[in-house]
């Protein structure tokens, strides 16, 4: 195997104005190897990531693509030279058919010119037989899961003989078998002499999977290791540069009188006769498999989704169905699953973002000034300690958990009874986990009552005071923290057990 790297970046850098999004990154990676790439958000991973895809120029510093430096002003370029980026949520067309995807801007013709179907469709099946998949080429894209996407962009790739693949946070949205899926096709794809580099903030997922890590902080490299030779604890400490010494850092709180109660709550066919009560100062987790019909629940609880039967009280008050004004009225805050899509506006500034939930209490005869949405966003920024050099800058561009943060800065400043926090960690880094779950226990230190979604299971065991587990659109157990275990909790996610009490 060649000794030179497939890609190798040397003290790059990248600025936007007075931002420094990259200060020296640095990192090599050799073909025939998967190398992960960690840091915390805002580290400069997706900075990087996007100057190696064409999408950002550098401002200084090396670039070197097998071994010849390069500089790519477009995506067109990067693709060309054997580069391809696998993101979270691929774009696929979804009017288009899989081998149509697979093909777009490049569809093999026959000696009249016209598009070589059967070409086509017979290259596509050969694709998934090496990559061990089982995909209609000819079904619509539109429908497909995010992981079969992620394998059509993979096998886009394959066909154009990247030597380099980017798999950028894949394992977001994908079940254990589907991630174990990506894995094998990972794998095969390493042992054909490919380079991958693989962006995660699950560890467990990192050490399965990847010869070699490299750590970044504040823009900048800070270490590279062959897995074998770190630990976990090890790479915390690299990326953010002191000790997390409680990941959760659950306080102990005085339980009060039931805030939240819902009672019968049933929509046919999603969840059927849903029971359970958060009280004051209390954390609730509710846990269960994808599918389970928690975010169902509790955006039917918050008067997004309609619910058939049942009641919802907040403080002993009935608050109406299909109404998240009253919701709202009531002291009840939802924190939605997808913060870009549903918790934010992408587009607009930090300070609008925070304050649109409060819009109407801040409006002086129907106008707010900037003074007043600045005054009001700047109480809860620095509460939640956002990061972003001004109040102005558009949402779109801070890290993960900074858009997290916004999108609790504003349901809090709302000054909810009832917080309900939907999956409140995903696809953040460990500093930040650790912020938010000290946010969690002060704010049920407080007296607030707060509801948890979480599908990462030690989060839910670390987090709260009972669980309540999902099954089937059923709630099949309700365990104390004291009784609450791994094994409990999989057990009633997994079998059709009756409602502890």
């Amino acid at each position: 195997m060649s000794s030179t790297p497939v890609l190798e970046l040397q003290d790059v850098q990248k600025a936007f104005g007075a931002v420094i999004a990259l200060r020296a990154a640095t990192i090599r990676v050799d073909a025939g190897s998967i190398h992960a790439l960690v840091g915390e958000n805002g580290a400069g991973k997706s900075t990087l990531v996007k100057i190696v895809a064409g999408l950002y120029q550098r401002d200084g510093g090396t670039f070197r693509l097998k071994g010849e430096e390069v500089d790519f002003t477009s995506t067109a370029q990067s693709k060309a030279a054997g580069i391809a980026v696998i993101y979270q949520e691929p774009t696929l067309f979804p009017d288009l058919s899989v081998t149509e995807n697979i093909f777009m801007g490049r569809q093999p013709t026959g000696r009249l010119g016209r598009i070589d179907r059967k070409a086509m469709r017979h290259e596509v099946e050969q694709l998934f037989t090496r990559l061990g998949v089982v995909i209609d080429p000819d079904r619509p894209a539109e429908g497909l899961s995010i992981a079969d996407q992620q394998v059509i962009e993979i096998a886009k790739a394959v066909s154009l003989d990247a030597s380099l693949l980017i798999m950028d946070e894949p394992t977001a949205a994908l079940s254990g078998t589907e991630v174990e899926r990506l894995f094998a096709i990972a794998r095969s794809l390493r042992d054909e002499g490919r380079a991958l580099i693989f962006i995660s903030h699950r560890f467990d997922e990192v050490f399965a999977l990847c010869d070699t890590v490299t750590v970044m902080r504040d823009g900048a490299y800070i270490a590279t290791s062959a897995i074998t030779d770190t630990d976990p604890d090890q790479i915390v400490r690299q990326m953010v540069g002191r000790q997390i010494t409680e990941l959760f850092p659950k306080q102990q709180t005085e339980i009060g009188e039931p805030l939240l109660e819902v009672e019968g709550l049933t929509r046919p066919g999603v969840f059927h006769d849903i029971g359970f009560t958060v009280r004051a100062g209390e954390i609730v987790g509710l846990a269960g498999l994808v599918g389970a019909g928690r975010s169902e629940v509790v955006r039917a609880v918050f008067g997004v989704d309609p619910y058939d039967e049942g009641t919802v009280k907040v403080a002993g008050k009935r608050v109406a169905p299909g109404n998240p004004s009253e919701a709202m009225r009531a002291g009840i805050a939802l924190v939605p699953e997808d913060r870009r899509k549903q918790g934010l506006v992408t587009e607009s500034s930090v300070a609008h973002n925070i304050t649109l939930a409060i819009r109407r209490r801040l409006s002086r005869f129907g106008l707010i000034t900037t003074g007043i949405e600045n005054r009001a966003a700047t109480e809860w920024a620095s509460r939640l300690e956002v990061k972003t050099h001004a109040l102005d800058t558009v949402a779109a561009t801070l890290s993960g958990g900074n858009q997290q943060k916004v999108v609790l800065a504003k349901w809090l400043a709302t000054g909810p009874r009832v917080l309900i926090i939907d999956e409140p960690t995903r696809g953040i880094d460990v500093g930040t986990k650790s912020e938010v779950h000290r946010l969690l226990s002060e704010l049920a230190g407080q007296g607030m009552a707060v509801l948890m979604i979480s599908s990462e299971l030690p989060e839910v065991l670390g987090m709260a005071d009972r669980v309540l587990v999902m099954r089937e659109g059923r709630i099949t157990a309700d365990i104390p923290r004291e009784q609450a275990t791994s094994e409990n909790v999989m057990f009633a996610a997994t079998h059709a057990t009756e409602q502890q009490k």
